[in-house]
């Protein structure tokens, strides 16, 4: 949520803050603002555009935390669920992914901006859980159930939502661009040291405007239009407002416009004599539809029924919205503990699911395609659930072939497809043990069979590789079998290279890690600690290459959300050590000109050696000659170009298409032994 131009109004009036200096306190933090804000200050553009450094974000989230914890700040972080089962965003997130598809092309194009990396938010959650920083994934929205635990607290809350200058909140509302976690002050005597802020206050807020009613605020968000969309028909009314007040477009802009309805909401004592005096402006055939959008809008601010404090002292929660929803509880309590992304919920409740864009070469099909197949086993288990219940043989969707629409990129335009969910499951997964309520009772066995068909590979593969490497190897197994353009050669050992750089630093570095490290180990890390120092100021970016890095980004996400749906049968990577985007494309860059830097971490043994297991395991999973077929003519290139500058991008309503899949098909690709 948000209301438009709010942030600059406040921001641009220092008398709407105070200052703080917070320690020994509580603070509910906005999830979704944090890892945002967090990712954002400590990447670069060059590092957006090469898909994102997660170790780098980890590592920022460790210092924040260790920031709060040093003043004894006591937080803890709420973060977004799914859309929820009325969907009312999804006029807003369109314009969203259509303006981060923009901003991926500009990248694209050696241009800035902001976006963000695709696996960004699992690292955050992975981090939070390492850190043990309590957390919650809400089942929807999160800011009323932020709103509400700040209030029963009475602490602050920390965000980037300007929703939070609307709530009634007794702590305040901190912007985290006010927030100086990393300037940590002494503190004068006993008390020990503190993180200097700026304070929103309502209180403070409404005191600048005559006998301005805090209750009047959330009337006044639903007049300026927010995240869930603008009243219609309310242009007659605007007209009307005193000639101080302006209107939106006027010549006194957004700021101008939203001081002017403050004064003139400040004549009021309740928000329903409000409603009437804007309703008595409008049409006689508009009134009553106006008068329920805005009631319906300033609910939005309404305390919620979610007592968050509830799980986080017992590990309960309840909520109205999730205890309707139908889904399964063991569903429901792994939303709530992060267990499951958002993704299974939205594409089990709405038919419908958001893929994001990446920096990818937009001639191409989306990097998301190549990931295809998976989706449509994660939509074969979610909606074989579904359609067995008598919730969805009466539901609308019940007519309709099982399958979920998905937002993605067609070139530079969004696009709505339909994708039918897998076929044919194989037949030891058709019966009702499959059922989504009962899938946790499955043998773990099954389970992981199920993982494994999907991305083509069997377990005797895997077994010579750390548990947390096997996920990891078996996508990579998959992303070389199915990506298209193929994947090259040196593309293939660029990744696997990085891999392994991330295993010798966690077997180096992690306090945690079991294994063993000798010297040579040690030697080996620092020598590439200082090849990787020479190396990381290189602008070099090939747009195909980054192209099949984020092929490769997607099919993992998806391994993820396929892996979390069946109870985690392999181990979750430690996504920090798994990617860097700044590391494989100069990785890549190096191999293509210097061949020897393959034998980088010659001086220890060990990581040699599991990069040689790495590379035969992943080769031995295709073709013998499948490297060699990867290599095109010079003239097979020059169509290509030829072909790409006759391609034009096309501005037009957003079609829907088609994708089925038969997952015998696809599951006969697995790896004989």
């Amino acid at each position: 949520m948000g209301v438009p131009g709010l942030t600059g109004f406040v921001g641009e009036r220092g008398a709407f803050f105070s200052e703080l200096r917070l320690r020994d306190s509580k603070l509910v933090i906005d999830g979704s603002s944090l890892y945002h804000r967090l990712c954002f200050s400590s990447s670069s553009a060059t590092e957006l555009r090469r898909g994102g450094d997660y170790g780098v974000l980890a590592a920022t989230v460790r210092r924040f935390f260790g920031s709060l914890r040093a003043c004894g700040v006591a937080a803890v972080v709420v973060l977004d669920g799914g859309r929820g089962a009325a969907d009312r965003k999804l006029p807003t997130l369109r314009d969203r992914a259509a303006e981060r598809l923009r901003v991926a092309h500009g990248l694209s194009r050696g241009q800035g901006g902001c976006l963000l990396p695709l696996l960004a938010r699992h690292t955050f959650v992975q981090a939070l859980r390492r850190l043990r920083v309590p957390f919650v994934q809400c089942f929807a929205e999160a800011d009323r159930e932020i709103a509400a635990l700040a209030r029963r607290w009475g602490c602050p809350v920390l965000s980037l939502d300007s929703d939070f200058c609307v709530f009634d909140l007794p702590g305040g509302y901190c912007p985290l661009s006010r927030f100086q976690w990393q300037e940590v002050c002494p503190g004068e005597g006993a008390p020990g040291c503190f993180i200097p802020a700026l304070c929103f206050s309502a209180d403070g807020f409404c005191s600048r405007f005559g006998r301005l009613q805090k209750s009047l605020l959330p009337l006044f968000a639903a007049l300026c239009g927010n995240d869930y969309g603008e009243v219609p028909a309310l242009q007659g009314f605007f007209g009307k407002l005193p000639v101080r007040a302006g209107s939106p477009g006027g010549r006194r802009g957004k700021h101008g416009f939203m001081r002017g309805l403050l004064e003139w909401l400040a004549q009021f004592g309740e928000p329903a004599e409000a409603v009437e005096d804007v309703v008595r402006h409008l049409k006689a055939q508009r009134r009553e539809e106006v008068r329920q959008l805005l009631h319906s809008s300033m609910e939005d601010y309404a305390p919620s029924d979610v007592n968050l404090e509830d799980f986080f002292q017992l590990g309960k929660y309840e909520s109205e919205e999730a205890s309707s929803s139908g889904l399964p509880q063991w569903v429901l309590d792994g939303l709530a503990k992060g267990e499951l992304s958002p993704f299974l919920s939205d594409a089990l409740m709405l038919r419908s699911t958001f893929l994001h864009v990446q920096v990818e070469n937009m001639q191409r099909p989306s990097a998301h395609s190549a990931a295809l197949p998976i989706r449509q086993v994660i939509y074969g288990l979610l909606l074989k659930a579904a359609r067995s219940s008598e919730a969805a043989a009466a539901s609308k969707q019940a007519s309709k072939p099982p399958g979920v629409f998905e937002f993605d990129r067609s070139q530079k335009t969004l696009t709505k497809t339909f994708v039918q969910a897998a076929a044919n499951l194989p037949p030891r997964f058709c019966d009702d043990r499959f059922a989504l309520e009962k899938l946790t009772e499955v043998p773990m066995s099954c389970r992981q069979m199920l993982l494994l068909e999907t991305l083509g590979v069997k377990m005797s593969f895997l077994e010579s590789f750390p548990s947390h490497l096997q996920l990891p190897v078996a996508v990579t197994c998959y992303w070389t079998r199915c990506s298209e353009p193929k994947v090259k050669l040196l593309q293939l050992k660029a990744l696997l290279l990085m891999i392994v750089s991330g295993e010798l630093d966690r077997i180096t570095n992690d306090p945690d890690c079991t294994a063993l490290h000798d010297e040579d180990d040690s030697i080996a890390y620092n020598q590439f600690l200082k090849w990787k120092e020479k190396k990381s100021q290189s602008k070099d970016f090939d747009l195909d290459a980054a192209h099949s890095f984020c092929q490769w980004q997607c099919c993992l996400q998806m391994g993820l959300y396929l892996n979390q749906l069946l109870s985690t049968p392999l181990s979750e990577p430690d996504l920090s050590r798994l990617y860097s985007g700044t590391l494989v494309h100069s990785l890549y860059q190096e191999l293509k000109s210097t061949p020897s830097v393959e034998n980088m971490f010659s001086s220890s043994p060990k990581m040699t050696q599991l990069y040689q297991v790495l590379l035969n395991t992943v080769k031995s999973s295709v073709s013998p000659d499948f490297f060699q077929k990867v290599t095109e003519t010079k003239s097979e290139s020059r169509k290509k170009k030829k072909a790409s500058k006759k391609t034009k991008a096309v501005k037009r309503p957003i079609p829907e298409t088609q994708n089925s899949c038969d997952f015998n098909r696809f599951a006969s690709l697995g790896v004989d032994d």
